[in-house]
């Protein structure tokens, strides 16, 4: 049986990263979560808190309608914004994860 290996913002060096994007750039974050009405409003909602814009999010909602998954495409203005939206997204009240 092969071993996943997940990868988590924090496990690439600052330096990396930000040698691998060239700001302002366009960035999407994924936001994983249970599956509830307004999580997609949620998304919205913190994004808009560090990264101004109209946004138009794309949803999954996973087979069994367990899950839902909520894409949404910002200007990404530099590293600080990008870690921050990380760890923010990642406090919504039920999302399991945020890539």
């Amino acid at each position: 049986m092969t071993e996943v290996k997940t990868l988590n913002l924090t496990d690439i060096p600052q330096a990396q990263l930000k040698d691998l994007l060239d700001f302002p750039c366009p960035f999407t974050f994924k936001v994983v979560g249970k599956n509830r009405n307004d999580l997609i409003d949620d998304v919205v909602r913190v994004t808009q808190q560090y990264a101004k814009g109209d946004y138009n999010p794309r949803e999954h909602i996973s087979s069994k309608g367990t899950y839902n998954s909520v894409s949404i495409d910002i200007i990404a203005e530099n590293i600080e914004q990008v870690e921050t939206l990380y760890i923010e997204l990642a406090k919504i009240d039920g999302v399991r994860m945020v890539l």
